[in-house]
């Protein structure tokens, strides 16, 4: 059975289909594949208290789901993956701190708590670590720790920077095909 995949943007986003996830939306289900692409409640300041209980009673993501989180989104696929099973996390410029006290991540409520990274690793199959090395956003030591935690794939992108410039994301397709089609 092919996963569907359910994307959860970052914080300071009007509309889901911002950059490149419209471009990618249309890429999956051109391959056969389910997909949950939604503009999450309080999706300005991205608080767990919402988006949380969002992925799991209005999404409904569970064992045959891959969380495609970006920024804000990929800390909040972590905690989802915390105390729920899903098939996989594919974490695009993700944090685990709040970036020394940066106003939205310190209100999203995602840092209130001591990180439980096995459980991370226990309930899903599948975890992918996307981040350019040159993140204006989120410092590479963020990436590194995380990357020490979880042991995901680790694809590191020159150039990358947060991906919002771009309108295609070719490598995180790529990737989706290599680890999920048949």
């Amino acid at each position: 059975m092919k996963p569907r995949f359910v994307y959860v943007h970052g914080n300071e986003t009007t509309h889901w289909s911002a950059s490149w996830a419209k471009w990618l939306k249309g890429e999956l289900e051109a391959l056969g594949f389910e997909t949950f692409f939604e503009t999450m409640p309080d999706s300005i300041i991205a608080r767990g208290k919402y988006w949380l209980p969002f992925l799991q009673d209005v999404a409904g993501v569970g064992g045959n789901d891959v969380i495609i989180g970006w920024s804000s989104g990929a800390v909040a696929a972590m905690r989802y993956a915390e105390d729920h099973k899903i098939m996989g996390s594919i974490l695009i410029s993700p944090c685990y701190t709040d970036l020394d006290g940066d106003e939205l991540e310190v209100q999203s409520g995602y840092y209130d708590t001591p990180w439980q990274w096995d459980n991370i690793k226990a309930n899903q199959t599948n975890i992918a670590l996307i981040y350019g090395d040159d993140d204006p956003y989120i410092p590479q030591p963020e990436f590194e720790y995380i990357a020490e935690a979880l042991h995901p794939t680790v694809i590191k992108i020159a150039g990358g920077r947060h991906f919002i410039e771009r309108n295609q994301f070719t490598e995180l397709l790529e990737y989706i095909k290599q680890t999920y089609q048949p």
